[in-house]
């Protein structure tokens, strides 16, 4: 038998949420604390970070270093080539770890999450210091990702409490009807290194909350920041073994992950081609293997916001530069597509035009800057491609160059990109960049903006601008995105008001920050006790 876990006792009640606020950077006195916890950070640049199984602490040979995008030269950490075996060693604990884990107590498990949601807000400033560093956030956008991070613990907290509660059923004449969420077992843990906080710690709390065991197995653009999450869960009181981390490549031990037939469930974030290949490995059954795994994926978009002809213009034009360029375009719910009226379509260049100057480009630690690099040097060489790509399909109104000078030598830099007058089947139209590149296509009216945003394998956000309720009713009825977003920009999900996961080809309506997303970790037992 495991040997039991010893866990904390409970502090507090739990009744309601409520989102993280967010930082005032207009406030001298808010940037000089996020300034000053960069510098505590770089004091601690380029140190070595081992994989975690259980209480031990484990290298590879092998070694990879995590750098800075705005300085390619600066290395923020240093961390293990994990191998194969190393992957099986951590599915091994977690499995020993697992009979204990599910017994323990739901009000035990939700106020540990409580603690780690409470870590997260007294060192905000770290951790978005940590984020800037390592991928290139604007303090605004770093510091939007541990808000989101601390609203995932607190929303899934509060929504175990009430699975742990168990689901009222019709009570039969002499029976005592009952339905119950148990957990899986292991879950794989793969999140991408653009959310580096808010997507990992979200699903990795949300799997052990349930009543799970995790290997976790980070982007290596951001280990770094895993590292130093995985960290805070000792703190917390996570009892060693529930949560186990191993860093490395997605080719090796991703997959080593994925075909472990001791594995129930992978939850993932990236991109398209891994997540159809992760699907693929999990359905297969492995010799041994009792059960179906369950894959959670969330995935790419090619997202939309399309402008009818009575729009307002200056709010559709705010609204498609920020979801285009915010964090270089660098999120899987970014607008890649403005689909405009034919009406309005040359007046909302003409805005978009005048907005694009005005993004200034350059340190994620200055203020001044909208937009940073992006992550490394494939990503850029992929981008600038697709805008060669895009001036052979459209017209480049803007950008469409990598930045280069003084300031840029050592980073990532594209300037913000429009392309107008693409047609609605170009590749452009049609493929994932995953940058600040912006494609403008023309359409006749609503019904065929619609019709042009719903023409993609991708679905998962979309928006529309209108003053009209029954366009906005038409948005509502035939738009096909997983989040539907009226006469706002398309990104900026918010925990429980806005549950997250898209359509076809963008993943498996997994809602994260949803009221369902804690069941994807359970499996329902009913329960029929004759009195």
């Amino acid at each position: 038998m495991p040997a039991a876990i010893d866990i904390p006792p409970v502090l507090s009640p739990l009744t309601a949420f409520r989102n993280e606020p967010y930082a005032d950077f207009n406030r001298p006195e808010m940037r000089a604390v996020y300034l000053a916890a960069l510098e505590k950070v770089r004091g601690r640049l380029g140190r070595e970070y081992l994989c975690r199984i259980g209480d031990r602490s484990l290298g590879a040979n092998e070694k990879f270093q995590s750098l800075n995008p705005a300085r390619s030269s600066e290395v923020i950490g240093i961390h293990s080539e994990a191998t194969p075996a190393m992957a099986a060693e951590a599915v091994a604990e977690a499995a020993r770890t697992f009979p204990c884990w599910r017994l323990a107590p739901v009000a035990n498990r939700v106020e540990i999450l409580r603690r780690v949601a409470g870590l997260l807000r007294e060192r905000k400033p770290e951790f978005a210091a940590w984020m800037s560093l390592e991928v290139g956030k604007s303090f605004p956008e770093a510091e939007a990702d541990v808000a989101e991070a601390i609203d995932f613990c607190e929303f899934y907290a509060l929504q175990m409490l009430h699975l742990g509660a168990g689901t009222p059923l019709p009570q039969l004449p002499g029976e005592r009807n009952l339905l119950v969420h148990l957990p899986l077992g292991v879950v794989a843990v793969i999140p991408p290194w653009n959310f580096p906080l808010a997507i990992m710690a979200g699903m990795t709390v949300a799997a052990w909350v349930a009543g799970n065991t995790v290997v976790l197995k980070p982007s290596s653009d951001s280990a770094t920041i895993a590292a130093i999450f995985y960290e805070l869960l000792g703190e917390a009181g996570l009892p060693a073994g529930v949560v186990n981390l191993v860093t490395g490549s997605g080719a090796a031990v991703g997959r080593a992950l994925v075909e472990d037939a001791r594995v129930r469930a992978i939850a993932f974030t990236g991109s398209k081609a891994a997540g159809l290949d992760i699907n693929e490995r999990a359905a297969r059954s492995a010799p041994g293997q009792r059960w179906i795994k369950r894959a959670i994926l969330e995935m790419g978009g090619k997202d939309a916001i399309v402008v009818a002809a009575d729009a307002d213009l200056d709010a559709a034009a705010d609204g498609i530069v920020a979801s285009a360029f915010g964090y270089q375009g660098q999120k899987c719910s970014a607008c890649s597509r403005a689909i405009v009226a034919d009406a309005v379509y040359d007046d909302l260049l003409e805005r978009l035009q005048s907005r694009i100057p005005k993004i200034r480009v350059g340190s994620p630690q200055d203020f001044s800057c909208a937009m940073g690099p992006v992550i490394h040097a494939r990503a850029m060489e992929k981008i600038l491609g697709y805008i060669e790509i895009g001036k052979s399909e459209g017209r480049l109104l803007a950008g469409g160059k990598r930045l280069t000078g003084p300031e840029f030598d050592e980073g990532f830099y594209i300037a913000p990109t429009l392309i107008a007058d693409v047609a609605p089947r170009a590749r452009l139209a049609q493929e994932e960049v995953f940058g600040p590149v912006l494609a403008v296509i023309r359409c006749r009216d609503l019904a065929e903006g619609l019709a042009i945003a719903n023409d993609s394998e991708y679905g998962l956000t979309g928006a529309v601008y209108s003053r009209d309720p029954q366009n906005l009713a038409l948005a509502r009825r035939d738009f096909h995105a997983g989040n539907l977003y009226l006469n706002r920009k398309c990104t900026g999900a918010m925990v429980g008001a806005h549950p997250f996961g898209g359509f076809n080809l963008s993943g498996t309506d997994s809602k994260a920050g949803g009221p369902d997303y804690l069941q994807l970790f359970t499996q329902a037992q009913s329960i029929a006790e004759k009195i």
